[in-house]
């Protein structure tokens, strides 16, 4: 086999995480962190473009990675438009989109833009996004909800969920393509996927605080009590959005975003952590409840992954509620770096073709 070295970008709200792998193997890792001071001067995120390639750039001099050797280099993929599973080939329509924030501004928008702006140093090079987090496998009757002015979106923790599907799958030698899987993954935000033969055909937008609440987000909330919030001139609508995303669920219960926090007092007995931590818990049960449905009771497995995944009570409470749906897989963590770099190897390898983005 063919050697190659593929370099993954990971831009995250206050890091950036970049790993260099030989084929398969991990040969360089790194959590860039970045200060509120140092990203403060950057009126929009698209502004710290340079800023953070720089940072890229001089990381791996540094570590004496030979950037001339890449042969591709996989971002992780933006707010673009909804598109399918799996790997883009960086273009100009795709440039264009993310520039133009035609989904939203976000960190995870400068990936496709940094390996695109690398690659073309490198001669050969090639540039790649997979699996991000606008994949759009959903049935139509699930994108229905109550009123037509509202249509539910897919936005969800694609690249890891697909991941571990296919490690799953691998396990048990078999494909992706063949097994019907529930996947709950849990991290800042919690998203919920009905996996059918290779397709999501149905999960909570994340983003947008649907679902389960989790460390940062809100999860579902009572509408007509959100609506009176919203006129009660109380609150304005970036108050708000910040409730739903980003300072709600255990922010705003308990002050903290750390579910290992929560964890750690409940098993000393606090009554407040022990109450959130089971809610929590009981929310994600209830949606992977609410999937079994959708896949009519055809459930070959249940997969529950993410950083609190290393949680063995709440798992355990997840466990006693759905455990009679299928069996239960903990794959704690994420590695979406190695995921990443992945797809970029299977497409190197030519065991995939990359999709063009249009």
């Amino acid at each position: 086999m063919e050697e190659f070295r593929i370099l993954a970008i990971n831009p995250g709200s206050t890091s950036t995480k970049i790993a260099v792998y030989r084929n398969n193997k991990s040969v360089f890792l790194k959590n860039i962190k970045h200060s509120s001071e140092e990203l403060k001067v950057f009126p929009k995120i698209a502004d710290q473009f340079e800023f953070r390639k720089e940072i890229i750039l001089k990381e791996l001099k540094d570590a004496d990675i030979k950037i001339d050797e890449i042969s591709a280099v996989v971002g992780r993929g933006g707010l673009i438009k909804p598109i399918e599973s799996g790997v883009y080939e960086v273009n100009e329509q795709m440039k264009e989109d993310i520039k133009n924030c035609i989904m939203g501004e976000h960190a995870c928008n400068l990936g496709a833009l940094i390996a695109d702006n690398i690659a073309k140093t490198i001669p050969n090079a090639r540039a790649f996004i997979a699996d991000p987090v606008v994949v759009d496998e959903m049935e139509d009757v699930a994108r229905i909800a109550g009123h037509p002015l509202f249509k539910r979106m897919s936005i969800f923790h694609a690249l890891n969920q697909k991941a571990i599907s296919r490690i799953h799958a691998k396990s048990l030698d078999k494909k992706y393509e063949e097994l019907n899987l529930i996947v709950a993954h849990l991290g800042g935000g919690i998203t919920v996927g009905a996996h059918k033969l290779g397709k999501v055909i149905d999960v909570n937008n994340g983003l947008d605080g649907e679902g389960p609440f989790s460390p940062e987000r809100s999860g579902t909330l009572p509408s007509g009590q959100l609506a009176k919030l919203c006129f009660s001139g109380e609150f304005t609508y970036d108050q708000v959005k910040k409730m739903i995303t980003g300072q709600g669920g255990l922010v705003a219960h308990a002050g903290t975003n750390d579910a290992y926090e929560i964890e750690m007092k409940a098993k000393t007995g606090d009554p407040k952590a022990m109450l959130l931590q089971e809610a929590m818990a009981y929310n994600i049960g209830k949606s992977i409840g609410a999937l079994m449905a959708v896949l009519k009771g055809k459930v070959d497995a249940i997969l529950i992954t993410g950083g609190i995944a290393h949680n063995p009570d709440l798992v355990d409470y997840i466990k006693e509620m759905v455990g009679f749906i299928a069996p239960i897989v903990v794959y704690p963590g994420e590695d979406e770096m190695q995921a990443l770099a992945m797809n970029g190897l299977m497409v190197l390898n030519e065991e995939v073709q990359p999709k063009k983005y249009s």
